[in-house]
């Protein structure tokens, strides 16, 4: 694996952060079109559609603030790591930690986990073929989420 192939795996790792926090959900779709999305106990969705579906349902924006969620997702300390001999599968692992700050929820880290991801690449580049979400601290969703997390996660203190 080059570095320019660890670069562009990284940074789909960050335009999935960017994407969520700008509310573009439809966008998040799009990039995980090829991927299975879930956690250990929730399952796992597939398909455009239905991937920027299930984040307008379960995320809550603010129109009166640009129609984002109001936070940041944090991707912090991605490994990735080659995996198949003709180099077109890679798996990479980091951590996530999301901040918020509304009217109601003063600027506080409100969920924290681990990502695990693969990727497949073709002539176009990388992508994601799948993303697992471990949730493993929750605090105050009430502002951001219209679900329960800790079925995204298998660890919670």
């Amino acid at each position: 694996m080059t570095v320019a192939d660890k670069l562009e795996i990284t940074e789909l790792l960050y335009r999935y952060s960017e994407l969520i926090d700008a509310g573009d959900f439809d966008g998040v779709g799009t990039l995980l079109r090829r991927a299975t999305f879930g956690g250990p106990e929730s399952g796992g969705a597939s398909g455009e559609q239905v991937i920027a579906k299930l984040f307008a349902k379960s995320t809550r924006r603010f129109p009166e603030h640009g129609n984002t969620p109001r936070t940041r997702h944090l991707v912090l300390n991605p490994i990735v790591e080659i995996a198949g001999p003709e180099r077109l599968t890679a798996a990479a692992r980091s951590t996530f930690c999301v901040v918020q700050n509304t009217e109601t929820v003063p600027l506080q880290p409100i969920v924290v986990g681990r990502y695990y991801d693969a990727f497949a690449r073709d002539d176009a580049g990388w992508y994601f073929t799948e993303r697992r979400v471990d949730v493993q601290m929750v605090g105050d969703v009430s502002d951001h989420l219209n679900l329960d997390p800790r079925g995204y996660g298998t660890s919670h203190p």
